[in-house]
C-alpha cells in the first residue's frame, strides 16, 4: 500500500495516476474530503491535524507521500503545517512507513544564487520560515535514523488542470479569459518553472527508488530557464497570436496588499522575481538519466489543448 496524504490538489492527483501507471494499484487517497483518482483507489477522509487520524491514515502503508497543501495564509501555515507534519512523522514511525516529503523553495534565499540541494536555508517572510521549520523536521528525522524519509523539492509550478501558481494565474488564466497577461516585477529575469505532472512523476520515481532515501532531491525542470519575456514568446507561438503583457511593479503589489489579503500574502515571495531564479536539477538528472522532462513548448501546448477542449 502506498498512501497519498493530501491528494486533492494537482500534485496529489497526478501522483496517484503515476503510481497506478507504473508502480502499484494499492493506493490510499487521504484528504479531508477524499475522492478516488483511480478506480482501484482506497479513500480515507481525515483531518491530519488530529494525531490519531494521521496514525490511522498511514496504517498498513509501505510509503506515505506528504503532498498536502494549505491556503496561502501565514497565520494558517504557522498554526497547522508543523502540527500536521509532526503527526505524519509520528504516524510513519509508529507504522514503520517510509515518508516522501514534497517540498517547495520558500525556505531558500530570494536572490540570484543558483539553487542546489546544498543551498543554505535563508527564508524571507513567515511562510518561508514555516517551510524551513518543516524541512528541518524531516532532515532531523533522517539524520537521527529514526525515520526513513526523502525530500522532493520543486520550484514554482506551471501546468494543467488544478495547478495553482503565480504563472498560471497571471499568464494562462488571462490567456483563457482574453485578458492582457501580467508579469511580476520584471520580464528579463531567468526563471525555473516545473511542469506539475513532471513533479509528480519524479516524486513517484524517487519514492520507489530505495537508494534515493535519506537525501534531498531537486525535481527536474526544463533547463532552458527562460525569462518571462521568452516564456510568453513561446506561448505566443503556440497560441498563434501576439500575446500582450504588462509588468506589475512592486509598488502596485504593495498598494494592493492594503485592500486584498491574497496580495498581502504574496509580498514575501516577490524578491525572487527581482533576480534570476535558477533551480539546479543536475543531481536528479545524473541519477535518473532516462527521465523525460517536459519542455516548455510541450507543456504550454498541453495547456492550450486543455483550454480549447473545455476541460478546465
Amino acid at each position: 500500500m502506498q498512501t497519498i496524504l493530501g491528494a486533492s490538489g494537482q500534485i496529489g492527483e497526478e501522483l496517484a495516476r503515476e503510481l497506478k501507471r507504473n508502480f502499484t494499484s494499492e493506493i490510499r487517497i487521504v484528504s479531508r474530503d477524499a475522492k478516488k483518482v483511480n478506480d482501484t483507489d482506497e479513500v480515507f477522509s481525515a483531518d491530519l491535524s488530529i494525531r490519531e487520524k494521521a496514525i490511522e491514515a498511514v496504517k498498513g502503508s509501505e510509503i506515505a507521500y506528504f503532498t498536502l497543501g494549505l491556503p496561502i495564509s501565514s497565520d494558517l501555515w504557522e498554526k497547522q503545517f508543523p502540527l500536521i507534519l509532526r503527526h505524519v512523522i509520528d504516524a510513519c514511525k509508529i507504522n514503520e512507513t517510509k515518508l516522501v516529503f514534497f517540498d517547495n523553495t520558500y525556505m531558500y534565499p530570494q536572490d540570484d544564487r543558483v539553487l542546489t540541494e546544498d543551498t543554505v536555508f535563508d527564508p524571507v517572510g513567515r511562510k518561508g520560515r514555516v517551510r524551513r521549520e518543516m524541512a528541518d523536521m524531516v532532515l532531523k528525522e533522517i539524520q537521527t535514523g529514526e525515520l526513513k524519509a526523502v525530500i522532493c523539492r520543486a520550484p514554482e509550478f506551471y501546468g494543467p488542470g488544478k495547478t495553482q501558481s503565480i504563472t498560471n494565474t497571471l499568464v494562462f488564466n488571462n490567456i483563457k479569459e482574453g485578458k492582457k497577461l501580467k508579469v511580476p516585477l520584471s520580464t528579463h529575469k531567468k526563471r525555473s518553472l516545473i511542469w506539475t505532472p513532471d513533479a509528480s512523476r519524479a516524486t513517484a520515481l524517487i519514492g520507489n527508488t530505495p537508494d534515493a532515501y535519506g537525501q534531498t532531491w531537486h525535481l527536474p525542470v526544463d533547463k532552458s530557464h527562460p525569462t518571462y519575456q521568452g516564456f510568453i514568446r513561446i506561448a505566443s507561438e503556440i497560441y498563434g497570436r501576439d500575446l500582450k503583457y504588462s509588468v506589475i511593479p512592486k509598488f502596485v503589489f504593495k498598494i494592493g496588499s492594503f485592500f486584498n489579503p491574497k496580495v498581502k500574502e504574496l509580498l514575501e515571495l516577490l524578491p525572487r522575481y527581482e533576480y534570476d531564479n535558477i533551480f539546479d536539477d543536475s543531481k536528479f538528472r545524473n541519477r535518473f538519466p532516462e527521465f523525460q522532462v517536459t519542455t516548455y513548448k510541450q507543456g504550454i501546448s498541453q495547456i492550450k489543448d486543455e483550454q480549447f477542449s473545455g476541460k478546465q
